[in-house]
């Protein structure tokens, strides 16, 4: 209410500093205890101007967001604390994330049945059927006849009769149903392939989900998205995302790190947020900081207007474009400008999840008017709102859409003009010829000049204007070069952003009420990606005027972009091949190559959803829309493409009103509701987690084994083994390989003995709660390169007994007796994504230190967070220069006291002795490798 009171931290001294590094320093001085953060920390990030790429700060995010599979291992972990702390004398119930943290069962659904595509269309945004929420009042007419493909899932026929699309009528009015059938478009009553999905999905993870309904009920600060709700992108944008936090009135920034480098998405609402690896991730659910090196932020400023013409993918892809060839790798992007205010949320949240494609960290949009209108239309609470925005702006994290407001002091200014933004087509026979749509008449003149090859087409100049007359339904028409036969609006790559087919739906929309018309011998069709696109096209009142152009919904699947097109009439071939003519077609997909679509047809072109349209009603390619008009309307008057284009303005308004709208209400009534299967799921809801010694998914990791009240001072390695000796660039997938698993494997040696058949194995990521399996597993990729075995294999030799043994079973050998081991490697030692198991694997197999040349700075510090200690050569030294083979033995020895970067003493057992670097970078490393890593670091605060 107006009259609440709440407490936050003022940032007075900020207007220099970008954005996203005010989000960084309001996090440092929350979280300061002098340990984990401190003074010196948050100082160096009000010096970021100097400090960038120079010091590592500390970052406690204000939420967590995980996936199923990655969030799993996570869950087992948090269920083995609580047995440790209750076999240690404390209180179980006491083990609780410390971070909020949200985990999306979202990957584990496989496509077992498909039958008439039903797959391909799920209910769009779910819940109960729906009813229609079209703007228009239906009109009553007959549906058009389309042909049967024989498919079986169809519930009887549907050929009552047939309306031409000039008689005035529109096409049957579709319905938002869940499920329609793609060949009939009729509702399936009961969306049988969709269930059978569903319920296998159910039957094969029981016991994970069981475990994840278990892990729901008894721990605080963690709720648990139920499967059919939802991606995890999807459901952190829409459901989770809070922009500011409110807890007990004290309030704070929205941030986030997630399991996913996509996490990046949330970015273009304002909240800052990342990827990150398990082990990272599960030390910020137990309250500990995530480290990274004070970035450079990029200043990404937009200015100009985009033009009319250029729809929002053309602005994403060609942003995206910009921020590849400026190297932004590794640095913060933050956009600034005029043109800012002209994106969407939805374009915003598309270039931020493209950070992967550029390389960035994050892309940040900090929050403006625009974010607080989109926030609005998502059902977000009217006084939280407002709290929201006085918030923003007292801690200066609300942009001024006003030219006059100071903007902040950037590494470096990238300037990109939305002005030279102009749309393009590709074509008329590769997808990598782009044609500027105001080049596109000279540009085809260009073609039928040229000799046959990529582009041209060799028609003789006396030749190039021919007409053929048809007759076609009782008309004639005239065919030319030029003329257009084919157009397919297809959704299936525009998914990402629904502006582009409703802006194809608003032009229909506008041409049809100024009296436009598409010749009837055009094979025209609309091929939705998802029963959801149905749904928004529907609910924005744009359906039956795609329809009544010709543009009516064919099913959803790969229709006209992998060729699959009804013939063209007779007629129309007929007059093709006679005149020589140079037909063409246009789509909205992703490929496009001469004759693709349709022998007869031999220009095909890539555009997007409204330009296809656009071509379908100027029926020729050889036009130019500034000039010339697409046709006569009402009343005699010329129609130019500019008089129906819709404004970004209009499109927007629709996008937020009618599908972010619907589509959050919808996401919201999912999220109460659960889902029938989930809801009856039985799962215990003791403290403990009762674990199951049958079970091949869920199992109690021995991490906390060794669980002891107080630090214990490092203890020597003494008279260690080398398990692998491995080459320059070994990658966390040649530690813990991800994918099926191999039948000769460890692992499945070990689910064989628990009596499951290879077809039962599943995958290394769907079984990452089995220590066991993922123990097995490390070191398991048939690529694997150790210097021992002189080939690829997951193999090494047991050096007391002189076998070779898969590298699990010469670990459980060593172990048996008493032996450890370590590693021995070159250079960039655990490259690759960040994968918890690359580290928790090789503790497991008995690794107590790995000596390298170098490092992946994200594994390094994972191998400290579960207690192995990373050891680096001196500059020039290497196995090689120190005259090593690998088959000695190594004693290592740490004095009572370590310090950051110091050299310890190794001994073998030929006599040699060489010194090499400790890679513990601050204290904080240090206190975790004594109390063995950061999970029994954390766990004994809880005793």
């Amino acid at each position: 209410s107006s009259s609440a009171t709440y407490t936050l931290f003022t940032l007075p001294t900020l207007d220099v500093l970008p954005y996203s590094i005010r989000v960084l320093f309001e996090s440092s001085i929350r979280n300061c205890d002098g340990f984990l953060v401190k003074e010196t920390d948050a100082m160096n990030i009000l010096d970021w101007k100097t400090k960038q790429n120079n010091v590592e700060v500390p970052f406690c995010p204000a939420r967590v967001v995980l996936q199923d599979f990655t969030g799993i291992p996570a869950m087992v972990d948090f269920a083995a604390m609580r047995e440790a702390v209750r076999n240690a004398g404390g209180d179980p119930v006491k083990v609780n994330p410390a971070c909020p943290t949200d985990l999306t069962v979202d990957h584990s659904l496989q496509i077992d049945f498909s039958k008439c595509a039903i797959q391909n269309t799920p209910n769009p945004g779910g819940g109960e059927s729906q009813k229609p929420t079209a703007k228009l009042s239906p009109l009553k007419v007959q549906p058009r006849k389309l042909p049967c493909r024989g498919q079986t899932g169809c519930k009887g026929p549907c050929s009552a009769g047939d309306s031409s699309r000039n008689s005035g009528q529109f096409s049957a009015q579709i319905e938002n149903t869940p499920i329609l059938c793609p060949f009939h478009l009729q509702p399936v009553p009961e969306p049988e392939t969709v269930l059978k999905n569903q319920e296998m999905e159910f039957g094969r993870n029981r016991e994970r989900l069981q475990f994840f309904k278990w892990s729901s009920k008894v721990f605080k600060n963690i709720s648990i998205i139920p499967p059919e709700t939802g991606m995890a992108h999807q459901v952190n944008l829409e459901y989770l995302s809070r922009v500011v936090f409110e807890v007990k009135d004290f309030l704070y920034p929205d941030s986030v790190v997630g399991t996913d480098s996509h996490t990046t998405m949330v970015n273009g609402l304002g909240i800052l947020g990342w990827g990150v690896g398990g082990i990272e991730t599960e030390a910020v659910m137990l309250g500990m900081p995530v480290t990274l090196t004070l970035p450079e932020v990029v200043g990404c400023e937009l200015t100009g207007t985009a033009s009319t013409l250029a729809t929002s993918i053309d602005i994403v892809l060609s942003i995206t474009k910009h921020l590849r060839q400026a190297d932004v790798a590794g640095k913060f992007v933050e956009f600034f400008g005029s043109g800012v205010s002209q994106l969407s949320v939805a374009d915003r949240t598309t270039i931020a999840n493209m950070c992967p494609e550029y390389g960035a960290i994050l892309s940040f949009f900090p929050v403006d008017n625009v974010t607080l209108k989109h926030l609005k239309h998502t059902g977000f609470d009217k006084a939280k709102l407002e709290v929201m925005e006085a918030y923003l702006k007292a801690v200066k994290l609300f942009r001024n859409d006003e030219s006059s407001s100071r903007e902040p002091e950037y590494s470096q200014v990238l300037q990109i003009s939305l002005s030279s933004i102009i749309p393009y087509v590709s074509g008329p026979k590769r997808s990598q010829d782009r044609v500027a749509v105001n080049n596109m008449k000279s540009d085809f003149q260009a073609c039928l000049n040229e000799k046959t090859g990529v582009k041209g087409f060799q028609i003789a100049v006396e030749k190039q204007n021919d007409i053929v007359p048809v007759q076609y339904e009782g008309n004639e028409y005239k065919l030319s070069h030029g003329c257009i036969v084919i157009a397919a609006v297809i959704s299936c790559t525009n998914n990402c952003n629904p502006s582009v087919m409703l802006a194809a739906g608003l032009l229909a929309k506008k041409a049809v009420e100024a009296g436009l018309v598409v010749k009837p011998y055009i094979r025209t069709s609309l091929s939705p990606g998802s029963g959801m696109v149905t749904h928004y096209l529907s609910s924005s009142g744009v359906l039956p005027y795609l329809s009544k152009l010709g543009f009516e919904v064919v099913g959803y699947g790969c229709s006209t972009c992998v060729g699959n097109t009804a013939p063209l009439p007779e007629a129309i071939r007929n007059a093709i091949k006679q005149g020589d003519i140079i037909a063409c077609g246009v789509l909205s997909g992703t490929k496009n190559f001469e004759g693709r679509l349709c022998d007869c047809v031999r220009a095909n072109y890539l555009a997007s959803p409204p330009l296809v349209v656009a071509y379908a009603i100027a029926g020729t390619v050889r036009i130019d829309f500034e000039t010339e008009p697409l046709g006569i309307g009402f009343n005699g008057k010329s129609i130019y493409l500019r008089d129906i284009w819709p404004t970004r303005k209009e499109l927007h308004t629709v996008e937020e009103e009618c599908v972010i709208s619907s589509m959050f209400k919808e996401l919201k009534e999912k999220m109460e509701k659960g889902n029938k299967r989930w809801n009856s799921l039985e799962a215990p809801e003791s403290a403990l987690f009762p674990w199951d010694l049958k079970s091949t998914y869920i199992r109690c990791p021995s991490f906390f084994d060794k669980l002891a009240k107080e630090p214990v001072s490092p203890q020597a390695i003494e008279n260690a083994h080398v398990l692998l000796y491995l080459g320059d660039s070994v990658t966390t997938d040649h530690i813990s390989p991800a994918g099926s698993i191999a039948r000769s494997s460890a692992a499945a040696k070990y689910l064989t003995n628990k009596g499951l058949t290879p077809r039962e194995f599943n995958s290394y990521g769907a079984r990452r709660g089995n220590d066991a399996v993922m123990t097995r597993g490390t070191f398991a990729n048939i690529k694997l390169l150790n210097k021992f075995i002189g080939k690829p294999a997951p193999k090494t030799i047991h050096f007391p007994s002189g076998q070779t043994l898969d590298v699990f079973e010469a670990a459980e050998l060593y172990q048996k007796e008493g032996v450890p081991v370590i590693i021995l490697a070159g250079k960039k030692y655990g490259l690759g994504s960040s994968r918890d198991w690359a580290a928790k694997g090789p503790f497991l197999l008995g690794v107590k230190a790995v000596l390298a040349e170098s490092y992946e700075k994200v594994h390094k510090s994972q191998l400290i967070g579960i207690g192995i200690a990373p050891l680096q050569f001196l500059p020039g030294e290497n196995p090689n220069t120190l005259g090593l083979t690998g088959r000695e033995q190594f004693s290592i020895l740490f004095p009572p006291e370590l310090s950051p970067g110091m050299t310890l003493d190794i001994k073998t057992s030929t006599g040699k002795v060489f010194s090499v670097i400790a890679l513990f970078e601050n204290d904080v490393e240090i206190t975790l490798y004594k109390y063995g890593g950061s999970l029994n670091f954390v766990a004994r605060r809880f005793l």
